[in-house]
């Protein structure tokens, strides 16, 4: 398969004054369905005003866009702080939020619809009491079935929403659900959590830890609208905390403690393949103990999967490989007699009126 033209200008931004106005157009499309586009404005601002004036506008405003979510998301953030710190809550910040309030080079650029949070399952209770508190609800439309359904399999609560800011919130107490094939060390998660320099009582899983929950994350996605993106974060963590020798060293036992081999395997795999993310050939091979039997498979789905969501990056195959990695993801989230039994549920769910719907 040809490289769509996002992920070529990622890749070697340089290339961009070569562009003519169809390609611009088309590189825009892609980025926007990629949720990209304010990383390539990141990665082409130095080049801007060498750039035809139709395309910068739309990368000068998501710039702008991606400059206002850091101020957005530092505010956020201090408000969970103030919510829950008096509890005695330290909550952990996951993926964007985390970056961001790391500054690390992953951030850059990077969008992010909510923020996501880490407490230990005996605070969960006291800590959705809090956060509803100062002013973050449920959903009104929420059935009493998807509540259950969050509570009783799933690795979060119900999303939630502040009341003013319209802003979401992801509550979880690990990182994969308990019903999942994976089976995570959540105790684990906790034990190398660092402080966020200037925001007391809130944290951030540690470099490795925190690359490893991002890799499970991707590679138990089973809709990767954010695929592409989510592999360039993890190609910015790799470069970034690979610069200290100790990351590579620690990567394969912390994902032995954890019971992530796999997810490591795949993040590792499909940057270097997709990206070319320099990684030890001596770490590629440990990690390489987990592969699983059928990864050409994978490769066909994966390769097509993670690029953008857009008629040109597509080919024959693009459709029935989403679909196979959808019905995969559902496959490692839970046993397949739950499943059959929750998907049952909710398709005779959506045969009944709402009101009866709602009753559940």
């Amino acid at each position: 398969m040809t490289a769509p033209l996002l992920l070529q200008l990622l890749l070697t931004p340089a290339d961009a004054t070569r562009l003519s106005l169809v390609d611009w157009d088309l590189l825009i499309r892609q980025a926007r369905r990629a949720n990209l586009i304010a990383r390539l404005a990141t990665q082409l601002e130095p080049q801007l005003d060498a750039l035809p004036a139709a395309p910068v506008r739309h990368l000068r405003a998501a710039l702008l866009i991606a400059r206002r979510q850091r101020i957005a998301t530092r505010w956020e953030a201090e408000c969970i702080r103030r919510a829950l710190t008096p509890l005695g809550i330290q909550p952990i910040l996951l993926k964007g939020a985390a970056y961001l309030l790391s500054d690390l080079p992953a951030s850059r650029g990077r969008l992010f619809g909510d923020v996501d949070l880490l407490v230990p399952q005996a605070q969960m209770a006291a800590a959705e009491a809090g956060l509803i508190a100062a002013g973050w609800a449920f959903d009104a439309a929420l059935s009493d079935y998807d509540s259950r359904y969050y509570r009783d399999w799933m690795h979060e609560i119900p999303p939630l929403y502040h009341q003013q800011r319209d802003t979401a919130l992801d509550l979880h107490h690990t990182i994969l659900p308990p019903t999942a094939r994976v089976k995570v060390n959540t105790e684990a998660l906790f034990a190398d959590a660092q402080d966020v320099p200037d925001m007391p009582g809130l944290r951030v899983l540690a470099p490795v830890t925190m690359f490893l929950h991002s890799a499970a994350h991707l590679f138990h996605e089973g809709e990767l609208d954010n695929g592409l993106r989510d592999l360039f974060d993890l190609d910015a963590l790799l470069r970034d905390f690979g610069r200290d020798p100790a990351f590579w060293a620690a990567l394969v036992p912390r994902a032995r403690v954890l019971g992530l081999t796999r997810p490591l395997f795949h993040a590792l795999r499909y940057t270097t393949r997709l990206l070319g993310t320099p990684v030890p050939d001596g770490v590629m091979q440990a990690a390489a103990a987990d592969a699983p039997g059928w990864q050409g498979l994978l490769d066909g789905c994966y390769d097509r999967a993670l690029m953008p969501v857009h008629a040109s990056c597509d080919d024959a195959l693009t459709g029935p490989a989403r679909l196979a990695l959808y019905v995969r993801s559902h496959w490692l989230r839970m046993p397949m007699g739950l499943l059959a039994r929750h998907l049952a549920r909710k398709a005779w769910l959506r045969l009944q009126p709402p009101a009866e719907a709602l009753k559940v």
